[in-house]
């Protein structure tokens, strides 16, 4: 009987987390290296919107929704996963790009409804004041992003994986090939490294001579103190998207990925607080507690990395903006290719070769 594979997985985000889950659950000896430990850097700062929403090729598309599947079968495999189905309303573009989005989707066969002001105020009813014209989408959902994290790899940990609270100062070659990482604890060897680290994957990567053209925007989030329940799900209004988490937090950017902090952070969270307290009834005992600068890592074309570094053998990268929504199917579809060689062609266009083209 073979060996069970050695994997290094660096990063502890939401990526890495379902990376390092899938392969442990199919029978490799995982090790997490991670510097700021579990839930990663970028994962805090999520608003952690599952979806297949918005500007995507249909190929993407596919990717996405496929993703959103993947949730309820990873749900289904690890119980108490802090996920909801609880629906997106959305009219954050003008009217007649709203109904073209919704007429695409829709002909792609994304569940979307076209609701008026009565229907999205049933649906939202605390909304100050509902728009005259929404789109909803009931099967989108949030994973309250750490928890999950944390979840994975717990569990990970339970089924014989390792969690090293380190930092990797370089990748590990041999003639040619990726065999491990030194870290500042010391020298890890593998049969395959994964570099799932965000916005440190361009440094991790560069060690090994590897490119990955990424750009890291930051993005300004704001988080109220626990409060009753105000909303049901995802409210996307033009510059203005909101949710309230499971502990009652209110959340909400000038856009779901987080918005430019400006030259003043502080009076622009206190801004944007205050624009989120108007768009609800019922809010006057909100309050700010603290908000958050994210830092995304985005591949310059706006799709993620995904596959192995050519000419280097024993190296996978994964590395993505939307990495809530892409998070299952993105570890499920690791696993396969570094243990059996099978890759998905939903994967297809995601190589890193597409960059020296």
């Amino acid at each position: 009987m073979a060996a069970a594979k050695q994997v290094i997985v660096i990063g502890a985000g939401i990526i890495g987390a379902s990376i390092a889950w899938h392969l442990t659950r199919a029978g490799a000896r995982v090790t997490v290296v991670s510097e700021s430990g579990p839930g990663g850097v970028a994962t805090p700062n999520s608003f952690a919107w599952i979806n297949a929403s918005w500007g995507n090729p249909e190929i993407y598309f596919r990717l996405r929704t496929r993703a959103m599947a993947e949730w309820r079968r990873l749900a289904n495999e690890l119980s108490g996963l802090p996920l909801a189905w609880c629906g997106g309303l959305c009219w954050d573009l003008p009217a007649d790009r709203v109904e073209a989005y919704a007429a695409e989707h829709s002909s792609w066969g994304y569940g979307i409804e076209r609701v008026g002001r009565e229907r999205a105020a049933q649906i939202e009813p605390n909304l100050a004041e509902p728009p005259e014209f929404a789109v909803y989408v009931a099967e989108e959902g949030v994973a309250e992003p750490v928890a999950t994290a944390r979840a994975l790899l717990a569990d990970a940990e339970r089924h014989g994986a390792r969690v090293v609270a380190s930092t990797v100062s370089a990748l590990v070659q041999t003639n040619g090939r990726t065999t491990g990482v030194d870290t500042s604890h010391g020298l890890i060897a593998a049969d395959e490294v994964v570099i799932a680290a965000g916005v440190g994957s361009p440094d991790i990567a560069a060690t090994a001579g590897i490119k990955l053209p990424i750009e890291t925007p930051p993005g300004l989030i704001v988080h109220s103190r626990p409060y009753k329940r105000l909303l049901n799900g995802l409210v996307h209004a033009e510059r203005l998207h909101i949710r309230q988490t499971a502990e009652g937090r209110i959340i909400a950017g000038s856009d779901f990925a987080g918005g430019d902090p400006g030259e003043n952070p502080e009076a622009t969270a206190r801004d944007l607080f205050a624009a989120t307290k108007a768009a609800l009834r019922d809010a006057e005992g909100l309050e700010l507690d603290f908000h958050t600068i994210g830092y995304r890592p985005n591949p310059i074309d706006g799709f993620p990395i995904i596959g192995r570094a050519e000419g280097m053998d024993g190296l996978y990268v994964a590395v993505m903006h939307s990495g809530i929504t892409l998070a299952p199917a993105v570890g499920l579809f690791t696993a396969r290719e570094i243990l059996d060689g099978e890759r998905d062609p939903l994967l297809t266009p995601y190589g890193l070769s597409r960059f020296a083209q």
